[in-house]
């Protein structure tokens, strides 16, 4: 497989593996829990703090659990003033660092190498935490596409390609340009496609697609559509005569066959689904009914009226948040998200966005549950400042409701006006009727107008000091100091928390997310796999680790083995043991010395 090499690769390469834990640490001023609760690392989360050390400090608890993940990375083109400031232990990375090229801008000829390097460790723990059965879906423009469908091939294989979409991000045109840019692309990559084939959702049909559906013979089970009966290619097993109504005898058309087999056509006849046009002599087809038509599957062109634009994703955010202190200048609008939440979740989900940015997927997440009684759950990831005053601040006042006065508009639909429209014009009437009769309820008025060329419908709500909140909660958190295992005895307020090294001592172990931390017990026992338990003795405190009840002595080995009905082998992580490995090993115990022996083992 071809592979893509940039500058910096071999230092980055296996860069996320040496990126150190970090505890997530609960800011509950910043948190908003449900009514009677604590904040609590269970809820959602937005997680303040550099996105690669985030995700690392996810994958104890989160590996392999997430359902969807959404990203929108900077673009890099060389305007957004992204620093590139991983701690990569190599010469280079530290010159890139020092220059006063960082903010990279398009002056900075090492601009594309550097976005490379900054984007392979991060998806290579996006890949860890994603699901077997999950979907990543990444917006990018015309400047990185082509390098990041290289590197995304390298880390999921190119069989983990699902799609790229064509999302009309823009629907004005710029003459000033050579070519109008209207589009971004979404990549969609998976574990395993054939996994996420079997969960991913068929779109509601529209207005427009219901309209396809009509009834001209009154046919008493309601609006149908004829589906034609032959198919591509021939096979002479599936090139059988049909008699017409009117007596003639029709065969497939020239390089074609029937669908099916005769006796599916026979089937068909029998429960009065034939049909041969108006004239009763046309090609056979059969009728397919509205009322048992499923979802339609998602095409890669998503078009603004479906998935939003950028200036409705502006315009959804002052209208929440204000103009002031808007720092955010490239927000998504809901509804892209809103697509992508229908195709790739179901009501349960776990959906992760590592480049929270102005919060849309989280709002996003919440709508979508407030529609359908869900109990989705986000992660949010933002390492800027505004991650307070922006990015959780907007998510608050949506499960709130926020301060407004005046009509909330939502645009339904945007059309340009062309002589096909004209053409077609009881076709767009049936469908703006469509729109009124389906979604018109949630509003006190849809207006319709004519702008620029371009039709608009606009559903219109009067709101009166306060939007009604879509309801929800969520725990804010900073990332606490690093785990260094190897500091561990010097003690200091940067020990960690028993739960959060019971995590890292159980994932580092065997590569797998501890489910729930039990309290402390006798024998330490934190979890176990197929073939293994494991235990932890550990305090965070310096004194009782330097004392013998921090060892493994024959009491806490008697209740390990107590435990241990099934026979599988044993782990112990502690600080000492007051008998041998030879003794431990005929008894199937591994002993772990903290805080020197912390590594993976399964394989060993």
């Amino acid at each position: 497989m071809p592979t893509l090499d940039f500058k910096g690769k071999q230092f980055v390469h296996s860069h996320h593996l040496s990126v150190p834990f970090r505890e997530l640490q609960v800011v509950p001023k910043k948190s908003l829990p449900g009514k009677g609760r604590k904040p609590s690392l269970d809820d959602n989360l937005i997680i303040h703090g550099d996105n690669l050390e985030a995700l690392k400090a996810l994958l104890p608890t989160h590996a392999g659990k997430v359902d969807c993940i959404f990203i929108d990375p900077p673009y890099n083109t060389g305007n957004e003033g992204w620093c590139y400031n991983d701690n990569v232990r190599s010469p280079l990375m530290r010159e890139w660092i020092k220059k006063a090229a960082n903010p990279v801008d398009k002056e900075d000829l090492e601009r594309h190498d550097k976005w490379l390097c900054m984007m392979w460790p991060r998806l290579q723990l996006l890949r860890e935490l994603l699901a077997e059965d999950g979907a990543i879906f990444i917006t990018i423009d015309d400047n990185e596409v082509h390098r990041l469908r290289l590197i995304m091939d390298e880390i999921f294989g190119e069989e983990g390609f699902i799609t790229a979409i064509t999302w009309q991000a823009r629907y004005s045109r710029s003459n000033d340009a050579v070519f109008s840019l209207s589009h971004n692309t979404v990549l969609v990559y998976g574990k395993d496609t054939a996994a996420w084939e079997k969960t991913r959702n068929l779109l509601d049909r529209d207005a427009k697609q219901e309209t396809q559906y009509t009834n001209p013979d009154n046919d008493p089970r309601g609006p149908w559509r004829a589906i034609p009966w032959d198919a591509p290619n021939i096979r002479e097993n599936l090139s059988y005569p049909i008699k017409t109504p009117t007596g003639k005898t029709k065969f497939p058309p020239s390089g074609r066959h029937w669908s099916r087999t005769e006796d599916k056509w026979k089937e068909i006849v029998a429960a009065g689904l034939d049909y041969y046009g108006r004239d009763g002599n046309g090609s056979p087809s059969y009728k397919a009914f509205l009322k048992d038509a499923s979802g339609i599957v998602p095409n890669t062109w998503w078009a603004h009226d479906d998935a939003g634009h950028t200036d409705e994703a502006k315009k959804e955010l002052i209208e929440i948040l204000g103009t002031e202190n808007l720092a955010f200048a490239t927000p998504k609008p809901c509804r892209l998200l809103e697509r992508i939440l229908q195709v790739a979740t179901q009501k349960d989900s776990l959906i992760l966005d590592s480049f929270a940015g102005s919060g849309t997927t989280a709002h996003a997440v919440l709508a979508a549950n407030a529609r359908d009684g869900g109990n989705r759950r986000f992660i949010l990831v933002e390492s800027e400042n505004y991650a307070d005053t922006l990015t959780a601040e907007r998510i608050r006042r949506v499960i709130q409701g926020y301060s407004f006065t005046g009509t909330q508009r939502t645009e339904l639909l945007r059309e340009k006006v062309t002589w096909r429209v004209f053409e077609k014009a009881d076709e767009m009437l049936e469908k703006i009727k469509s729109i009124e009769q389906l979604e018109g309820a949630g509003y006190d008025n849809v207006k319709k107008e004519i702008k620029d060329g371009v039709l608009i419908v606009t559903g219109l709500r009067s709101v009166e000091e306060k939007t009604p909140g879509l309801g929800g909660s969520f725990t804010y958190c900073e990332l606490g100091d690093p785990i260094e295992i190897e500091t561990l005895l010097t003690g200091g307020d940067g020990m960690p928390t028993y739960e959060s090294l019971a995590r890292y001592v159980y994932y580092t172990a065997t590569g797998r997310s501890l489910e729930k931390v039990a309290a402390p017990k006798a024998d330490g026992f934190i979890g176990e796999t197929e073939q293994y338990r494991l235990h932890l003795i550990y305090k965070p405190d310096k004194e009782w680790l330097r004392g013998n009840d921090a060892a493994l002595d024959t009491k806490k080995l008697a209740a390990i083995e107590k435990g241990n009905r099934g026979g599988k082998r044993a782990i112990v992580f502690a600080v000492a043991k007051f008998m041998s490995q030879r003794e431990l090993s005929a008894r199937r115990i591994e002993f772990c010395q903290l805080p020197y022996a912390v590594h993976k083992i399964l394989g060993d």
